[in-house]
């Protein structure tokens, strides 16, 4: 007999055998024996299909690299089922090599156009690749205290205490799964102390966990009632899940009774999720659908013909599983038929009034190239929980990870100063948001004060302070979902001394108001509307050259400009007089003209005989540009108020 016949024989019929049974571990090892003795020229057939069917072994264990490999030895020895094309692009996928995953779909899609997985892989593997540069504000953690050596997954909260589903090596039964290769799942549970810190795992009390498998659970919403997930093992039959229920009495769980989805005895059903109002119950099924696992909904309450399949915005030709309500609208589901990442992605999906679900990846950091899936979210103000992963496990082990979304950090930084850019200290600063919020501050010793901010929010801000006019901003927080500073400053004018008026020019030797005053003239107009009940007079000044006479018309003329200005956008024209000065009212260098034009010290007086005996061209021009200014003065702070 030859190899190829005794390998063809008993030995790859067992591991086929296996195979059916579900019993991919041991399938797993099975066909790498049968593998590793197929050395001949002949038996390269046989080799190729032997490597295929390893690689389904593997790929049912989630080690998608052993996989991949398997995949591409048989399409090496010849592998005629183009089928190991496909496999070859989900390991690659699911390995997080998505541009080798891109061009190993089209390779397949060039033979079989029309599968519908193939063409949803292709366009998974082209959006993770960009997807994973811009990660969401997930922080994701490994849950190392409830991890062991072994497999732990699925974490479902019943209220503050967390169940998942382990098979550490302190679970009830000793035998090992054939499926997987680790002892039989239990379910265990965690609880926090009254600090809040969470305390080691640990079997849940009473008679639920056996020899047989448990876990992946939900729990009705008063807590006292348990849908779990149990192995179904014949020796004659293919391995199955099946759907039990378990009651709490006194801290202890009942043993499972097995709850009835439906006259069906061959199907599978599983991973049950009890929506929070208690009247459906979701969960996986193998049963005739989309394709694949699908997600199926019963109704609690009326049970008989009320089996529904939540149809093909939910399901897919690819495996739909771990369903979890958070809401009654709002459902988290993991899928390898959606677009993704590779191996099974987490989603939201959000049923809309009319009835249709909107689906949404969750994005990396939650999501990876492996398998995540089982997620669970605690009650508290901001998104967390726990989910599963096989992430960097190349076992194709699951472990529990802890995810957060922390609030954002959006903080507005702001100064308060008078025109002279002096500080002022205890200025009193209110902000009142479109979202209703309202906040109150004081600035500090520098004038700096602090207000954290809401996302995609219009605020108006306004700043006053004893002796100081008020002024008034608004602006609108951005609406990414990232950290964000903004800085803002208040310039205050003074109630008791001249205000400059920043950037207000005149055509030369003119008194017309150029285009490129309208800002500064604007702000003008808003300070007068904050600030209702203040009367004030504008005053020009000029420089040194020209005559007296001259310059005080031309002053005069440049004041009353501004004035009409401010009477044509709306100003009471009893608010407001205007005076021009010339060249008889030289600056006094302020500490912000000192910082500006360093040389000049601050308190000096620049008159004209000091200007004139300036030694350099560039620091006569500098002391007549400072010179040459338009301000304001408050004379009454009660306009119409009696």
């Amino acid at each position: 007999m030859t190899g190829v016949t005794s390998c063809r024989g008993p030995k790859l019929a067992a591991a086929d055998e296996q195979m059916a049974r579900g019993e991919y571990f041991d399938a797993s090892k099975t066909y790498r024996k049968i593998y590793n003795k197929l050395t001949k020229r002949e038996d390269r057939p046989l080799r190729g299909e032997v490597a295929y069917k390893m690689g389904e072994a593997h790929r049912m264990l989630s080690q998608w690299s052993r996989a991949g490999a398997a995949y591409q030895n048989a399409i090496r020895y010849g592998y005629p089922d183009s089928t190991a094309q496909l496999r070859l692009a989900q390991m690659l996928h699911a390995d997080g090599k998505y541009q080798a995953a891109v061009e190993s779909y089209e390779q397949y899609l060039s033979r079989c156009p029309n599968s519908a997985v193939a063409v949803t892989g292709l366009e998974g593997a082209r959006w993770a690749a960009e997807a994973k540069s811009k990660p969401t504000r997930y922080v994701v953690k490994n849950a190392k205290l409830f991890n062991s050596r072994r497999a732990d997954f699925a974490p479902m909260f019943n209220g503050d205490i967390l169940y998942f589903t382990t098979t550490n090596e302190k679970v009830t039964g000793d035998k090992r799964s054939e499926i997987t290769g680790m002892k039989k799942s239990d379910i265990w549970m965690a609880k926090k102390n009254e600090q809040g810190a969470w305390q080691r795992p640990e079997p849940v009390e009473g008679e639920l966990n056996t020899e047989m498998d448990e876990g992946i659970m939900s729990f009705s919403p008063d807590g006292n009632t348990m849908y779990l997930t149990k192995a179904r093992r014949s020796p004659n039959s293919s391995t199955g899940v099946e759907l039990f229920t378990s009651t709490r009495g006194d801290a202890q769980w009942s043993a499972a009774v097995k709850f009835e989805v439906s006259g069906d005895t061959i199907s599978s059903y599983g991973h049950p999720a009890v929506s929070p109002s208690g009247e459906y119950l979701y969960f996986t099924s193998d049963m005739p659908g989309e394709g694949g696992k699908d997600l199926w909904r019963l109704n609690l309450k009326e049970r008989v013909g009320s089996l529904e399949n939540l149809g093909p915005q939910i399901n897919t030709a690819g495996n739909e599983v771990f369903p979890y309500m958070l809401t009654d609208s709002i459902m988290y589901f993991a899928s390898d038929g959606h677009p993704g990442f590779g191996g099974l992605d987490i989603f939201q999906a959000v049923l809309q009034p009319s009835g249709k679900w909107v689906v949404s990846n969750m994005g990396m950091p939650i999501n990876s190239a492996a398998d995540d899936f089982g997620i669970t979210f605690a009650k508290s103000s901001h998104p967390e929980g726990f989910f599963s992963s096989n992430r960097g496990d190349g076992r194709g082990y699951d472990h529990i990870y802890s995810f957060e979304l922390p609030d954002l950090k959006i903080n507005i930084t702001g100064w308060v100063t008078d025109h002279d850019e002096e500080p002022i200290q205890g200025a009193v600063i209110r902000i009142v948001g479109n979202d209703g919020s309202i906040q109150r501050t004081a600035s500090g010793g520098n004038g700096e004060f602090t207000l954290p901010l809401q996302r995609g929010v219009s605020y108006v801000m306004m700043a006053g302070a004893k002796g100081f006019l008020n002024a008034r901003q608004e602006f609108i927080t951005d609406t990414a979902e990232t950290d964000a500073d903004y800085e803002i400053e208040f310039m205050l004018a003074s109630l008791s001394k001249p205000n400059i008026v920043e950037n207000i020019f005149y055509d030369f030797d003119k008194a017309t108001l150029r285009p490129d005053s309208k800002e500064a003239l604007d702000q003008l107009v808003q300070l007068l509307n904050d600030n209702p009940n203040i009367t004030i007079e504008m005053t020009s000044h000029t420089d040194r050259v020209g005559t007296e006479e001259y310059n005080i018309d031309l002053s005069l003329r440049r004041a009353k400009a501004v004035v009409d200005y401010l009477i044509e956008a709306g100003i009471a024209a009893d608010r407001l007089q205007y005076h021009g000065f010339g060249k008889s009212r030289p600056k006094t260098v302020t500490k912000r003209d000192a910082t500006l034009f360093p040389q000049f010290k601050e308190g000096q007086v620049l008159t004209e005989e000091f200007v004139t005996g300036l030694e350099e061209e560039a620091d006569r021009e500098a002391a007549d540009q400072i010179n040459r200014r338009t301000e304001f003065n408050v004379l009454s702070v009660d306009y119409n108020m009696y």
